[in-house]
This record gives C-alpha cells, sequence and structure tokens, in this order.
C-alpha cells in the first residue's frame, strides 16, 4: 500500500463490503435474462461482472484484516 493511500475505519470497508454485494443482486438478475433470453453476451457479461464483484470483495477483506487494531474508531 503507497503511502499516499488513506486507510478507511472499520465502518467505512463493512459499508463498501455491504454496497458490493448488495450489487450482486443486479447481476444474478442479468444472468437470470440472459439464461431466459439465450444471450450469450450478457450472460459473458454477468460472469465478468461476478469476477469484479468477488475480487472487489476479496480487497475489502483482506484492507478490514489489515485494519486489525489499528481502527480509530474501534482500537
Amino acid at each position: 500500500m503507497s503511502a499516499s493511500v488513506k486507510k478507511r475505519s472499520r465502518s467505512r470497508v463493512y459499508l463498501s463490503l455491504g454496497t458490493t454485494a448488495f450489487g450482486m443482486l443486479s447481476v444474478v438478475k442479468q444472468a437470470e435474462l440472459a439464461r431466459k433470453e439465450s444471450d450469450t453476451l450478457r450472460l459473458v457479461d454477468a460472469v465478468i461482472s461476478t469476477a469484479k464483484i468477488v475480487t472487489g470483495l476479496a480487497v475489502l477483506y483482506r484492507e478490514l484484516k489489515s485494519l486489525g487494531d489499528d481502527d480509530v474508531l474501534f482500537g
């Protein structure tokens, strides 16, 4: 992590985790519609979007773990 990047508070990371996970709902709807309409391009887009969301959640989880006891709100 570079020195210019500010660490987020634990509550902000939880909020980001929640909103990112909530975004998965629209991807699931998109995938269902794509399968129903046999739209391969939309299905591929849904798969790629899912990978993006999973990666984002992993990054946020890693950030949450790195906060540990450093958090000013909870430490």
